[in-house]
């Protein structure tokens, strides 16, 4: 599994997918997920779904993850062919000078370009330390003036993304672009892949969902089609073993999958996860089962799907499950194969045992 795991990786994470132009990432997954043998099908916002019938008396379950990334947007192309561009998601600024980008053409014949860093023989002391917003910054592509732009197929509205990138770091540890969340996307073929063959399982839709980071948009609507009762979330976790974060948790990476008993975005967007009890006990006796590490977090300035998708209908009973990730939204993410590997172990073993009775009744879980 492990190997399998690494392959899909890599090639989700060379595949450009921008929020609301996840396109190719979804025909990539599609196509894996119709070699398996199963049926899929793509909504009206394009998040991609397949579904596992199972046990009709056993509560259905809805386990996703996202297939889009944060990047930039083209806003205007100045006269002389530099690009300026808005972020989408949260892109940190402080990185993005000097960064390698991919501006994703219709065509598919996609350009370089990079963001411009001031030489540094030309930047005053008061610049040397000061992030530039991205209303400073803009994209050299090598083009002469604004026609040679357009007639490359660059426009207002063209998707820029980090060029992509894989790096292999020692041990099983992978550094690259999109890690969040095309790894939570190749942990859900590997599940779907034992799923259908397990010989007791609820039906699970596995969803493929979009514009997570624009707002926790695609999710929404996919649980409010397939209304199901439960809903587990496959993202990264923060992992907080590096001198900048240690106090801000023990996740750890390589120490094995996490499971999230509080997440709070904390700042703009309100919103959280608390997770349902049932789930809760279900996910630490599986992992305690399977001899399977588990982590905990509880976690300010993090917002996933599942924040949304917990209020669907009369409530949808929610769990937050991660991979440890460093580094987040940045360029070059970090994570540890082995974390991945036990992760979907994880999963497969907590949605084969939701079985007929498994109850959903707060007051069977309360403390």
């Amino acid at each position: 599994m492990k190997k399998r795991l690494n392959e899909l990786l890599t090639d989700l994470m060379m595949i450009p997918g921008l929020s609301g132009h996840e396109d190719r990432v979804r025909r990539h997954l599609a196509g894996l997920i119709q070699d398996l043998g199963l049926a899929t099908r793509s909504d009206r916002l394009g998040n991609l779904i397949a579904t596992i019938e199972g046990n009709a008396d056993a509560p259905s379950v809805m386990l996703f993850a996202h297939m889009d990334q944060l990047g930039m947007m083209v806003r205007r192309i100045e006269p002389d062919g530099f690009i300026r561009v808005e972020r989408l998601g949260g892109v940190p600024e402080k990185t993005l000078p000097g960064q390698a980008v991919l501006l994703c053409v219709d065509n598919g014949e996609d350009m370089r370009g990079v963001i411009a860093n001031k030489s540094h023989h030309a930047t005053p002391q008061d610049e040397k330390y000061r992030a530039l917003p991205v209303t400073e910054l803009f994209v050299d592509a090598g083009f002469a003036d604004a026609d040679a732009v357009r007639e490359a197929g660059i426009e207002v509205g063209t998707p820029v993304v980090y060029e992509p990138k894989v790096t292999r770091l020692a041990g099983e540890r992978v550094a690259g672009t999109s890690i969040d969340d095309r790894a939570g996307c190749a942990i859900l073929v590997e599940v779907t892949r034992a799923l259908k063959d397990a010989p007791t399982r609820p039906t699970t839709h596995v969803v493929f969902s979009v514009q997570e980071e624009f707002n926790l948009r695609g999710a929404l609507t996919a649980a409010h089609a397939l209304s199901p009762d439960i809903a587990i979330q496959l993202d990264l976790s923060l992992a907080t073993d590096t001198p900048d974060l240690e106090a801000r948790g023990e996740v750890r990476l390589g120490h094995g999958p996490v499971m999230s008993l509080y997440s709070f975005h904390g700042r703009g967007t309100l919103n959280g996860t608390l997770p349902h009890p049932a789930l809760v006990s279900l996910i630490g006796a599986t992992a305690a089962q399977l001899d399977l590490p588990l982590q905990r977090a509880a976690t300010v300035g993090v917002l996933t799907d599942s924040s949304y998708v917990q209020h669907v209908n009369a409530g949808v009973a929610c769990i937050d499950l991660g991979f440890p990730i460093r580094y987040s939204h940045s360029p070059l993410e970090v994570c540890d194969l082995a974390d991945l590997e036990a992760l979907a172990r994880l999963v497969i073993g907590a949605i084969s045992q939701i079985q007929p009775g498994f109850s959903l009744d707060r007051d069977d879980t309360a403390r």
